[in-house]
């Protein structure tokens, strides 16, 4: 029990030191929230994706976490997080314990798209939505830093440069094979890299020795071109 405390409360911490709460929420009002849910199980930590079913209009058969957009009844970001989750997942707020926002991402240029982190129980049973998802898995976390499979793309957007991760993971319990892209990849990839702390087998766009200025620098100049545009 003493090592799975310590292994969380060590994640909680660095976690806490890369929250941003509200400081981006204002820079549009197309906002959608996703919630990052980690669990520790094992003596590892992992973190549950869930695979959309392939009725949705949006991004069908996709690997995503759970989330969606915001609406005017949610208190904040979090609230939007943390309903979607329940929606989709029968997970009930009172059964995610919040640690905190990370940067936002900027999605389709005019959606503002708030990762929120929480530590789940170990044993939670997904109850999943059949009208919005196929499946729910577990990956461990330190498989976004050493991947036994994964390729990369690059792109240049307004003069920044992208890299878009693509992680190849099948799930040992089922041999179901699952690939994690776009920026469901990019927010796992983030998480791994402030929890974990460790260098990763491949390029990654963010400053390893300062996480948050170089993602909050890149949603800013991503925001500026976009905003420019409209």
């Amino acid at each position: 029990m003493g090592r799975r405390n310590s292994l969380v409360d060590d994640a909680k911490a660095r976690l806490r030191k890369h929250d941003v709460g509200t400081k981006y929420s204002h820079l549009l009002s197309n906002k959608c929230s996703i919630l990052l849910p980690l669990l520790a199980k094992e003596g590892k930590l992992y973190l549950l994706f869930t695979l959309r079913s392939e009725k949705l209009r949006r991004s069908p058969g996709e690997v995503c976490f759970p989330g969606g957009k915001y609406e005017p009844t949610d208190a904040d970001d979090v609230a939007t997080a943390l309903r979607e989750a329940q929606e989709e997942v029968g997970l009930h707020p009172h059964q995610v314990e919040v640690v905190c926002r990370l940067v936002p991402v900027l999605f389709d240029r005019d959606t503002l798209i708030t990762p929120v982190v929480g530590f789940i129980d170990s044993n939670f049973q997904a109850k999943p939505n059949p009208d919005e998802v196929k499946n729910v898995f577990l990956v461990p976390l330190e498989y976004f830093l050493h991947p036994s499979v994964y390729q990369q793309s690059h792109l240049t957007r307004s003069g920044h440069h992208i890299i878009i991760h693509c992680f190849e993971y099948t799930n040992p319990e089922d041999g179901v094979t699952y690939h994690i892209r776009g920026m469901t990849a990019k927010c796992a990839l983030f998480v791994a890299l402030i929890i974990l702390g460790k260098k990763p087998s491949f390029e990654v766009e963010f400053n390893l020795n300062d996480l948050m200025s170089s993602s909050e620098e890149s949603l800013l100049k991503l925001h500026k071109h976009a905003t420019s545009k409209l």
